[in-house]
């Protein structure tokens, strides 16, 4: 499975250049085998980022939600052992939405697809690919 960062999520609703081409692939793969997902938390995030109009959708957000879903993406929600696994990362940064999305991708052993730096230097053992590649 590919999990998607909250930015990569954005990067492919846009058409982004930023993701790699060897991401592109992932992504067509994951979307094609119906193994394409996001942690609900990154709905969180965008919704605040728009909110706080950081972030700009043609769309409300849970109308964009719905699209991104019903175009194959999987939203994996957060549970209370994704919580606990996000709370015992060690020496992981304090992001709350990072902590659970890295807890998501361990979770369900998913691939991260993301470009945060501090996720991606991270040392913890999970499976993970910068986007921009």
């Amino acid at each position: 499975m590919i999990l998607l960062d909250t930015h990569t999520l954005v990067w492919l609703d846009e058409g982004s250049t930023r993701l790699g081409k060897k991401s592109r692939g992932l992504i067509d793969k994951g979307l094609a085998n119906e193994e394409l997902a996001v942690s609900s938390i990154s709905f969180w995030e965008i919704a605040m980022l728009a909110q706080k109009q950081r972030l700009s959708l043609l769309t409300p957000v849970s109308q964009w939600m719905q699209e991104m879903l019903q175009q194959g993406l999987r939203e994996i929600p957060v549970t209370g052992g994704t919580g606990i696994i996000a709370a015992e990362l060690p020496g992981f940064h304090g992001d709350p939405a990072d902590r659970l999305i890295v807890a998501t991708a361990i979770s369900t052993s998913a691939t991260l697809l993301t470009a945060d730096e501090n996720i991606l230097n991270w040392k913890g053992n999970f499976q993970r690919h910068h986007a921009a590649h």
